[in-house]
């Protein structure tokens, strides 16, 4: 009898041995996404309000044009943004408009600035007679620049590297 219980108790361990990896590795590997989910925005797509006027401005010289909001545009821009957004985006137009009046006005001043916020149309002459025109209500940012030097088409420059951005459309 002794021995029987060894021999069951002998059994009862290896069986025991022989379960117990099963247990530990029973869980299936948890499959992890690492591409993260697209989240999807409820709200579509904010585009700037159009501007309340339709008057065309002619440049035919060489120019920074810097463009803003009017005043009922911009209570129908605040109307539709959060109203910390708001007050960032109108703070970052300020502060990077007046840092590009100051490198306009000391790396190049014989640009002229022309401040644009009561029409909707920019009709740019080059020196060969041909036209381009820009609609600001195309723009969705509230504020920008955009270079003309008569040769080249205007452009649209990047506000943060103001220096960068005129020395490559002007000096090239």
């Amino acid at each position: 009898m002794y021995e029987k219980y060894h021999e069951m108790k002998f059994q009862l361990f290896a069986y025991f041995l022989l379960i117990l990896p099963g247990f530990s590795c029973s869980d299936t590997p948890r499959r992890t996404n690492l591409v993260p989910q697209k989240i999807e925005n409820k709200d579509r797509e904010k585009n700037k309000p159009p501007g309340s006027f339709s008057d065309t401005v002619i440049i035919n010289s060489t120019s920074a044009v810097f463009y803003n909001p009017d005043s009922l545009q911009l209570k129908k821009i605040k109307a539709i943004s959060d109203t910390m957004i708001f007050e960032s985006t109108i703070h970052d137009c300020f502060y990077q408009m007046r840092n590009a009046r100051i490198a306009l006005k000391e790396n190049w001043p014989q640009i002229r600035v022309i401040e644009i916020s009561k029409a909707r149309y920019l009709l740019f002459i080059k020196e060969d007679n041909s036209q381009q025109c820009i609609d600001l209500n195309t723009k969705n940012d509230i504020c920008g620049i955009i270079v003309f030097n008569r040769i080249k088409d205007p452009v649209l420059i990047d506000i943060m590297n103001i220096n960068t951005s005129l020395d490559f459309y002007f000096k090239k």
